[in-house]
């Protein structure tokens, strides 16, 4: 576990059969409850950790396509509820059962679930609220992956376009986006959140820095 925070945690780990990584990231609920979002199966000795630290309440499916372990987890932890955005949930439901979409999950003045617009409803992100800074996790809608090579580099770097830092990946537009206008404006609209710390993707590398200046940069991009 990479422990980013008081409230945030994060583990990175390959993507079967793919050159990706895959990041899952957990948050803890004023009230000591865990959120998984884009959960990923761990060894026994990290998942008796994570255990540790809190009872597993929910477990976010932030997509259709993000639904590799969801089931698995539910397995393990059949009283936690299993979210996903309103959108998704017909995908999601291929493989485990959906307890709730985003807007069911309780207010909690640390961790949060929100749609992102021009997505027809399918992707969200998660906000986690600290004394000392601010996080969001976004799913497939930011990546930031480094270039890679060979033969599946050469694919992800000019045919998908999901690699070279920051960016929206061009499957990303072509699969979720449906109106990026609407998406440029709330990404600029996220990047003026006060004391945004970082940024976590599901796929790859955490934004930190001056993560205002490379929402806006994407946001830009978009035009």
């Amino acid at each position: 576990f990479e422990k980013l925070s008081a409230a945030v945690w994060r583990v990175e780990d390959k993507v079967p059969n793919m050159p990706l990584r895959r990041v899952m990231t957990v948050a803890s609920r004023a009230d000591g409850g865990l959120v998984i979002h884009n959960a990923i199966c761990l060894p026994d000795a990290m998942m008796a950790e994570l255990e540790a630290w809190g009872p597993i309440r929910y477990i976010v499916v932030p997509n259709g396509m993000h639904r590799l372990d969801a089931h698995a987890w539910k397995a393990r932890f059949p009283n936690a509820k299993v979210l996903c955005p309103s959108g998704a949930r017909k995908k999601a439901e291929e493989c485990v059962g959906i307890d709730g979409v985003y807007v069911d999950c309780p207010a909690d003045p640390l961790v949060s679930l929100h749609m992102l617009d021009g997505m027809n409803l399918a992707e969200g992100y998660m906000q986690i609220v600290e004394r000392e800074g601010t996080t969001l996790v976004f799913n497939d809608a930011v990546f930031n992956m480094p270039h890679l090579g060979g033969v599946q580099g050469f694919v992800l770097k000019h045919l998908t376009q999901s690699s070279g830092g920051p960016k929206t990946s061009r499957l990303a537009r072509f699969l979720l986006f449906k109106d990026k206008t609407a998406f440029a404006a709330q990404l600029r609209r996220l990047a003026a959140t006060p004391n945004l710390k970082r940024v976590i993707v599901s796929h790859h590398q955490t934004i930190e820095g001056d993560c205002k200046s490379v929402l806006e940069q994407i946001a830009a991009s978009l035009a």
